[in-house]
């Protein structure tokens, strides 16, 4: 129970850190913007993240498909928040 409380945790914070302007959802851009502190991302590695996790293509991503997202890729997810 712990860990999944602190999985969330992560998930909010990363989520957040991932939104540069606040509206509650993750642009293209700043997901790129944010990747580029990880290291090199392409253009084309970023749309293809927007088409996975966008489920419903508005073009943003928002914390709650964030979150179906996060748990099915948990390893990744706990990489990314390490370093934010």
């Amino acid at each position: 129970m712990a860990d999944d409380q602190q999985d969330v945790a992560d998930w909010e914070r990363l989520f957040k850190r991932f939104d540069a302007n606040g509206d509650g959802k993750i642009s293209a851009t700043e997901l790129g913007d944010a990747l580029q502190t990880l290291g090199c991302v392409t253009p084309e590695e970023i749309k293809r993240m927007m088409v996975e996790i966008d489920t419903d293509g508005d073009g943003y991503i928002s914390y709650e498909e964030f979150a179906d997202f996060a748990p099915a890729n948990r390893g990744l997810v706990r990489d990314v928040a390490k370093i934010f």
